[in-house]
């Protein structure tokens, strides 16, 4: 949620690198953005609802300055609008703030500065106003120590005063980065919005500040002593983080799947051996994810039960602390998130921890919060992971999970050749004519406003995850089921011509999902299959690898091609569907 950005140091152009930063980070939000900068002695800010990318950078060429913060929103309180736009001010607008996360306990501090003067609807703005109150009786720094010391709630946030050369920013469960160059500093959500500049980061921990001066300076929000961080260079390269030829990030993150398999799988033998040993040694496991990473969550359950013959629950990570009740120090739960900050699921972590259980994470960015506070971490490097809609990172992801679960039956190798072969046939599939015949199914379908999806065993969780891929991007409204579930209620649902996507694939539960897509077809629906065999049934064929187990892998990209298409035909933005963000930073 919302993207945070400031600079400081040799550069004179710091409200156009601030601007270009937030660019990079409209994914986390793209319903307002500002930007605030103390020229020669005064405040200056601009603030504008819509996208960051809209913004001319020719506005603030004459205006030369050293140091600047900015905001892109995805709101949470108050509307869309100029004055809930950050950044938020003191009365005298002295301070300045931009913040993510939420505060929970802003009603109580906003009753007690007097809420007559508050011109937003945000809990933001009592932050400034906070800081404004402290900063009567003591330094900057001190101030801005003792306001946040108030704050109930998840939140990272950037402050300048106006007459002081320098920015402080604090976290506490929301993401923030320090990006170190040379004689500059940057604070950012995510690395990719500096990555032209540094690759060298600090990651910023819960419960702590960083002054960004001739230098950066650590300290402890609850104490205020200095803390020692470590220098990590990132191997991300910035144009990994860039369109490049494609119109979309997501179109471009699909094409990536066949390398990003590979890169995957390409783990530490001794690593992935251990974490095998530690499921099977476990007593009680647990798989929790949010949204596409929790499908991939259930996609594991069944490699787990499939192939290693091993019984792993899965849970909701909103939901997974209520599970509480089950857990032990012997428990496992692995965890898996793309940006490895997701907020339930560091809740589905504390839970665990509380119970002394350890903690396996699966993330796509090395250093986020899930990665530092686990156990032991893997790292899918799939790079940057741009459009709202996650796609290489799931592939990846499962992938993973496929492989740990051959390492439990003593077949790593074989997993890792099952995988290889997997990866090499998405780069056969992923060629202009296999996208131009999708694109000619979304033509056939676009206009419709739902479609219904269906799998059985292993590929019921990418029913769920196609009905996902095609509702966040397209705003089609879609479901998934699991096959065998339709006659007993959601076949009601279906109508002469509705679209019904069925995965058939050449394993043990074929003929059961034939048998269930004939269902459909005898009420009307328009069947779309994606199995590596036409069947009569189909009226459209997206033919498909056949890979055995490993199926979801290659089942579910074509779905996002289609979601993609749809969205496209239909004249939406892909990247950035309406009401959601890439990295879901509140609870």
């Amino acid at each position: 949620m919302c993207g945070i950005f400031g600079y400081l140091g040799k550069r004179d152009n710091a409200l156009e690198i601030v601007i270009k930063g937030l660019q990079k980070l409209e994914y986390r939000g793209y319903d307002s953005w500002g930007v605030a900068t103390d020229l020669n002695g005064e405040l200056f800010s601009h603030k504008k609802v819509g996208k960051i990318s809209e913004a001319n950078l020719d506005d603030f060429k004459d205006k030369k300055v050293k140091l600047a913060i900015g905001h892109t929103r995805w709101a949470t309180h108050g509307g869309v609008t100029n004055a809930n736009a950050h950044p938020h001010f003191d009365p005298e607008k002295q301070i300045a703030v931009v913040h993510n996360g939420i505060i929970e306990n802003y009603q109580e501090i906003r009753e007690e500065l007097g809420k007559e003067n508050f011109v937003s609807e945000t809990d933001t703005e009592v932050i400034a106003h906070l800081i404004a109150k402290y900063r009567k009786d003591y330094s900057f720094k001190e101030a801005v120590l003792k306001a946040v010391q108030r704050l109930v709630g998840r939140y990272a946030i950037v402050v300048l005063n106006v007459g002081e050369n320098y920015l402080i920013a604090a976290r506490r469960g929301s993401p923030l980065i320090v990006g170190v160059g040379e004689d500059e500093a940057f604070l950012a959500s995510d690395i990719p919005a500096f990555l032209e500049y540094t690759q060298n980061v600090n990651y910023l921990d819960d419960n702590e500040m960083v002054i960004v001066n001739d230098g950066v300076e650590f300290l402890n929000l609850e104490t205020g002593e200095p803390i020692k961080k470590r220098l990590v260079n990132i191997d991300w390269q910035a144009e990994s983080a860039e369109k490049g030829e494609y119109d979309h990030f997501m179109l471009k993150e699909i094409m990536e799947q066949k390398d990003c398999i590979h890169r995957a799988i390409n783990q530490d033998t001794d690593e992935i051996m251990h974490i095998a040993q530690q499921i099977k040694d476990s007593r009680g496991c647990f798989l929790s994810g949010c949204g596409t990473a929790g499908k991939v969550c259930m996609a594991g359950e069944y490699f787990f039960s499939i192939i290693a013959k091993r019984h792993v629950n899965f849970a909701p990570s909103s939901e997974f602390p209520v599970y509480h009740h089950f857990l032990r120090p012997e428990s496992l739960l692995i965890v898996i998130s793309q940006s490895g900050e997701t907020a339930d699921v560091l809740e589905a972590m504390e839970a665990a921890k509380k119970k002394g259980a350890k903690v396996l994470s699966i993330v796509n960015v090395e250093g986020s919060t899930i990665a530092r506070q686990s156990d032991f971490s893997l790292h899918i490097k799939a790079g940057p992971e741009k459009a709202v809609a996650s796609t290489k990172a799931a592939t990846s992801q499962m992938a993973l999970l496929l492989l740990i679960a051959t390492a439990m039956i003593g077949e790593l190798q074989e997993g890792r050749r099952i995988l290889a072969e997997v990866a090499s046939k998405i780069n056969d599939m992923l060629n202009p004519r296999f996208l131009t015949y999708i694109k000619s199914v979304a033509e056939k379908i676009k206009d419709q406003e739902n479609a219904y999806i269906i799998g059985k065993a292993e590929n019921y969780p990418m029913a769920l995850e196609a009905a996902i891929k095609i509702q966040e991007v397209s705003y089609v409204h879609a479901e998934g089921f699991a096959a065998g579930e339709l006659k007993h209620g959601p076949i009601a649902l279906i109508t002469e011509g509705t679209p019904c996507i069925s995965f058939v694939a050449n394993d043990e539960v074929k003929q059961d999902v034939i048998n269930n897509t004939m269902e459909l077809k005898a009420r009307g629906a328009y069947i779309i299959g994606i199995s590596p065999d036409n069947h009569d049934v189909f009226d459209e064929w997206i033919k498909v690898p056949d890979v055995g187990v490993a199926s979801p892998l290659v089942n579910i990209v074509p779905i996002q091609i289609l979601a993609y298409y749809i969205a496209v035909l239909r004249g939406l933005d892909p990247d950035m569907p309406r009401n959601l963000a890439k990295s879901v930073t509140v609870k």
